[in-house]
């Protein structure tokens, strides 16, 4: 992989966005052997992969329908720099609505088709996003944990693939599981959108 870094700024112009987050996130201490997530916004998808590049799983997902954006109030999907700070779900069953990070016992409809279903559900696994980049998603009016932006299953399976929550991460119940259960807290995240709004906000 060939980069170019002058005056400390990356060249972006023959790297995949994929590449481009897996170089922001070795400056937060990602090593080559390490598995972080990479959020796509322009995609609509989650990538989870080692910091050599190598991509183990692929998922669709819904971002914000709103766009991306950090401020509060905005129900934009914040981009840039994150670590999981906590996980939510060990043993609640598929479908299982959670609130307030903790499993309610309730089991929401999943829909498969393209409607809303007018609830936005947190259902089956959650991870919670800290923001690490001071003044972007992290202090101040752009706070992303304190925004309560999670990676979770939704019950609006049908419309997983396009930009659809309220600023979360949403994925299908079976994928959320499943990539539950191969990060840790701690695991590093980054979340980038089209290279021409990355950082956009109001």
């Amino acid at each position: 992989m060939m980069e170019l870094i002058l005056m400390g700024v990356i060249s972006t112009k023959s790297l995949s966005p994929v590449d481009i987050a897996l170089e922001r996130l070795k400056t937060f201490g990602l090593s080559d052997s390490d598995t972080a997530i990479v959020v796509v916004v322009s995609e609509q998808r989650l990538y989870l992969v080692r910091g050599d590049g190598d991509v183990i799983r692929s998922y669709p997902v819904s971002t914000s329908k709103f766009g991306i954006g950090n401020r509060f109030g905005s129900y934009k999907t914040p981009v840039g720099a994150h670590r999981i700070w906590c996980k939510v779900g060990d043993g609640a069953l598929y479908g299982e609505i959670i609130r307030h990070r903790k499993p309610t016992g309730r089991i929401a409809h999943i829909r498969t088709d393209t409607l809303e279903s007018g609830h936005d559900y947190i259902t089956t696994r959650e991870m919670c996003l800290e923001g690490l980049e001071e003044g972007v998603n992290k202090g101040d009016s752009v706070d992303s944990k304190i925004r309560a932006i999670y990676i979770h299953g939704t019950a609006d399976e049908g419309r997983v693939g396009r930009m659809a929550s309220y600023g979360c991460i949403r994925m299908r119940n079976r994928d959320v599981i499943e990539l539950y259960d191969l990060v840790h807290v701690g695991t590093l995240v980054y979340i980038i959108g089209d290279r021409k709004l990355e950082g956009a906000d109001d």
